[in-house]
C-alpha cells in the first residue's frame, strides 16, 4: 500500500502520536497553580470504601462523577502521582515474583544475588516501561517504508518480567543441573543432596535471551494483519492460559502448602524433612494446616478487598493480600528477617553480575518464548487502546502494534544487559485505567519512576524476599489463575466454530497433557553419543516438548495454517463484515459469541438474548 491509500486524517493522527516535551510555560503553570496541582478529580471517590458491595448504586457511582483524562490531556500533578502509584502497586507482585522463583530454582535464596535480582527486576521494569510509553519516530524510516515507523505505543503500557520465561528457564536450569554445568551439593545435614548456587545458569538465560530478542525486533516489521493471521486470538489465548496453568502447578500451589522445593516430597530425614527447610523459624511438614491457613488468609484478603475496598484498594488488592499475610505470619513467627538485615540500603544495576553466555540448546525454546511474547503484545496493546479510548483499527492502531512489538524486543535486549530476564507488557494495568478514568502518559511516567525507586531502595527487595512461601503461594496462585482467565478472555474473542475448536483442541491436548504428566518428553530423545551439536539439538527439542505453552503454540499454529476455512467460518466472517447482507438465522435460539473481527481486531457486540440477537450487528 502507498501513502496515498491512507486518509489525510489518518496520516495526521499518526504524525501527532509521538511524545513531545512540555513547554516552559506549561511547566510553570503546572507548578504554580492550584489547577495544575489538583484539578477537579474526585479523590474522595477513589478512597471511599464500598460498604454495601451488593448495591448497584454504590458500584455505579464511580466514574460518572470524575472527568476522563485522555492520553494527551492536561493532567494535574497530584492526580498523576496518585494514579502512577496505583499502577505501580497493581504490577508490583507480578514484577517481583519471577526473580524470586529464579533465585529459588538456582540455589541463590539467602544470598546477596537474590536481593539484587528482585531489585534489578524493579529497576529494569521502570526504565523499560518509560521506553515503551515514550513513542518516537525512528529516524529516516520514511525513506525505507511507505509510512514512518515508530518505537513504543505512546499509551500507558507498563512492562515487567514475563511469566512466559519461567517455564522455559526452569527447563533450562534442569538441563544445566543434570549435565553437570551447575553443581549438586550436600546440604548442612550431611545427607541431603541439593542444588548448589549457580549464578552462571542465570547468565546463560540472559545471554540467550539477548540474542533471541533480535527475532522480536524483526517481527515488528511484519504487517500487523499478517501477524494476527498467523497468531489468531484462539492461539494467543491458549498460550496465555497454559502459561498460567503451568505456573500454578510448578510454583503457586506448591508454595501455598509450604514450599516448591524438595520438601514437598516430604522426605523423612534431611534438610528438607520440613518446609521450607529444617533451619526455618517455624518449619513444618509440607501441607500442614498452618501453611494452608496463611496462604488462604492472603488469598481471601484479595476477595474481601474486591468486595469492600475503595477503588484505590481494589487496584492494589494483590499487595493488600501480601501485607495482611505478612503481618500475620510475622506475628506468628514464620518470617525470617535475614534478607532484610543483610540487604544494602541502596543498589543499582551491575552491583552483582552474571556471565552472559549463550546456551545453544536454549536458542530454539527462547525464540519460541519471544514469539509468544509477540502474541501477548498484540492482545495487550489492543486492550490498552480500548481502555484509553484510542482506535483499535486503522493506521495509528497498526503503528502502535508494530511500535510496541519493536519496543518489547529492544527492551528484551536491554533487560538482559540490565541483568534481568525478558520483559513484556503487563495487561493488569488496563484495569487501573478504567477505574481511575486516567489514560494519561504522565501517570505512566510516575509509575515508572516509582518502580525504579522501589528497586534502588534495596531494603524493599529484602522485605519481598522475607515473605513466607505459603503467603507468597496464596498470592501467586491467584495471580497465575488471573493469567489463565486472561487467556480465556482472549480465546473468547474468536467464535468457537468447528475449525477453531480443532485448532484449540490440538494445542490444548499436548499442552495440558504436559502439565499433568510433566516428564513424558524426558524419554523421547535420549541421545548419549559424542556429537555435542546433535546432543544440544536434542536438548533443545526436549526443552520445547517439556514446556507446555511452547509445544501447544507450535502445534496450534501449524494446525491453524493448514486447516482450510469451512462453511461455518465463511458465514461468521461475512456476518461480521456485512451483517445486513448475511442476517442471523432466526430459527435458532443460540447467541452469537463475543469475538474480534479477523480484519480489524475490533471487539464485536455480544448478544444476551434472542431479541437483541435479531438486531443489527455493530462492528
Amino acid at each position: 500500500m502507498g501513502k496515498d491509500d491512507f486518509g489525510l486524517d489518518e496520516i495526521e493522527e499518526l504524525q501527532n502520536s509521538s511524545v513531545s516535551l512540555p513547554s516552559p510555560s506549561s511547566i510553570k503553570r503546572k507548578l504554580t497553580t492550584k489547577e495544575g496541582w489538583i484539578g477537579d478529580f474526585d479523590f474522595a471517590f477513589l478512597c471511599t470504601p464500598t460498604l454495601n458491595p451488593w448495591s448497584k448504586k454504590s458500584r455505579s457511582k464511580t466514574a460518572s462523577s470524575t472527568p476522563y483524562y485522555g492520553v494527551t490531556d492536561d493532567l494535574p500533578i497530584l492526580l498523576a502521582l496518585v494514579c502512577g502509584f496505583q499502577h505501580s502497586l497493581a504490577m508490583l507482585a507480578g514484577v517481583i515474583t519471577p526473580p524470586t522463583i529464579f533465585a529459588s530454582s538456582l540455589g541463590l535464596s539467602g544470598t546477596p544475588y537474590a536481593n539484587y535480582m528482585v531489585a534489578s527486576s524493579l529497576i529494569a521494569s521502570g526504565i523499560c516501561s518509560a521506553i515503551q510509553m515514550t513513542r518516537f519516530k525512528i529516524p529516516f524510516s520514511e525513506r525505507f517504508f511507505t509510512i514512518p515507523r515508530y518505537m513504543g505505543t505512546g499509551l500507558i503500557t507498563v512492562t515487567g518480567t514475563s511469566f512466559a520465561t519461567l517455564s522455559t528457564a526452569s527447563a533450562i536450569f534442569n538441563a544445566l543441573y543434570s549435565n553437570g554445568t551447575c553443581p549438586m551439593v550436600t546440604a548442612s545435614d550431611g545427607v541431603t543432596v541439593v542444588r548448589g548456587a549457580c549464578p552462571d545458569a542465570y547468565g546463560y538465560v540472559l545471554g540467550t535471551s539477548a540474542l533471541c530478542s533480535l527475532l522480536m525486533m524483526g517481527l515488528s516489521f511484519v504487517p500487523p494483519k499478517a501477524l494476527k493471521r498467523i497468531f489468531p486470538p484462539g492461539v494467543t489465548g491458549l498460550v496465555v492460559l497454559l502459561i498460567g496453568a503451568s505456573l500454578i502447578g510448578e510454583s503457586g500451589f506448591l508454595n501455598w502448602a509450604g514450599g516448591s522445593g524438595t520438601c514437598h516430597n516430604r522426605p523423612e530425614t534431611g534438610l528438607f524433612a520440613l518446609c521450607p527447610n529444617i533451619n526455618a523459624p517455624k518449619p513444618l511438614p509440607w501441607g500442614s494446616a498452618q501453611f494452608i491457613g496463611l496462604g488462604f488468609l492472603s488469598f481471601v484478603t484479595i476477595i474481601l478487598v474486591e468486595l469492600f475496598g475503595s477503588p484505590f484498594m481494589r487496584n492494589a488488592s494483590i499487595i493488600m493480600g501480601l501485607i495482611v499475610g505478612m503481618i500475620v505470619a510475622g506475628g506468628a513467627g514464620y518470617v525470617d528477617g535475614t534478607s532484610i538485615k543483610t540487604a544494602p540500603v541502596a543498589t543499582f544495576f551491575w552491583v552483582h553480575t552474571f556471565k552472559l553466555r549463550i546456551y545453544a540448546p536454549a536458542i530454539l525454546p527462547m525464540m519460541a518464548v519471544y514469539v509468544s511474547l509477540t502474541m501477548e503484545v498484540i492482545g495487550d496493546i489492543t486492550a490498552s487502546s480500548e481502555a484509553s479510548r484510542q482506535p483499535v483499527s486503522g493506521l495509528l492502531y497498526d503503528s502502535r502494534i508494530s511500535g510496541g512489538i519493536l519496543a518489547d524486543g529492544v527492551n528484551g535486549l536491554l533487560s538482559a544487559l540490565f541483568t534481568n530476564a525478558p520483559l513484556s507488557i503487563f495487561a493488569q494495568n488496563n484495569g487501573v485505567i478504567s477505574i481511575t478514568r486516567c489514560a494519561n502518559r504522565t501517570a505512566g511516567y510516575f509509575c515508572a519512576a516509582l518502580m525504579v525507586l522501589y528497586g534502588v531502595l534495596a531494603k524493599i527487595s529484602g522485605v519481598f524476599l522475607a515473605i513466607p512461601a505459603s503467603v507468597l503461594g496464596g498470592i501467586t496462585t491467584f495471580l497465575f489463575a488471573s493469567v489463565c482467565v486472561s487467556g480465556l478472555k482472549v480465546i473468547s474473542m474468536s467464535p468457537l466454530t468447528r475449525r477453531n475448536r480443532i485448532v484449540l483442541a490440538s494445542g490444548f491436548s499436548l499442552g495440558m497433557g504436559n502439565i499433568v504428566v510433566d516428564d513424558w518428553a524426558a524419554y523421547i530423545f535420549t541421545y548419549e553419543g559424542g556429537n555435542s551439536a546433535l546432543k544440544g539439538f536434542m536438548d533443545a527439542i526436549v526443552i520445547i516438548l517439556s514446556t507446555p505453552f511452547l509445544i501447544a503454540a507450535i502445534v496450534s499454529i501449524i494446525v491453524n495454517l493448514i486447516l482450510p476455512a469451512d462453511d461455518e467460518d465463511e458465514v461468521v466472517s461475512r456476518q461480521a463484515v456485512a451483517p445486513e447482507a448475511y442476517p442471523v438465522d432466526r430459527t435458532t435460539t443460540s447467541v452469537l459469541p463475543q469475538h474480534r473481527s479477523s480484519e480489524t481486531g475490533i471487539e464485536e457486540e455480544a448478544y444476551t438474548d434472542k431479541e437483541d440477537r435479531l438486531t443489527k450487528v455493530e462492528v
